[in-house]
């Protein structure tokens, strides 16, 4: 049986899915993330925070958009842990 962990602000303040506005997002559904994998960021007060994956597993639901304001414990995405 499998596990779904939600990814939660640490911080508040505005998500980022990805580095700058021509990359690529740093994860989307179906991507395969590893512990220590940066997943967005959120900034703060021109401080940009790495929001960095604490499991290994598949992004099943990305719940914010980008550019979104975040507050602690808003969820972020979800990844069935592998």
């Amino acid at each position: 049986m499998s596990q779904t962990v939600e990814m939660t602000a640490e911080l508040p303040g505005t998500f980022y899915t990805r580095e700058s506005p021509g990359s690529e997002p740093y994860v989307s559904v179906g991507a395969t993330v590893s512990v220590g994998d940066t997943v967005g960021l959120i900034e703060v007060m021109k401080m940009f925070n790495p929001v960095v994956s604490t499991v290994a597993g598949t992004v099943v639901e990305v719940c914010v958009e980008a550019e979104d304001s975040v507050d602690v414990g808003d969820v972020l995405l979800r990844v069935e842990v592998s």
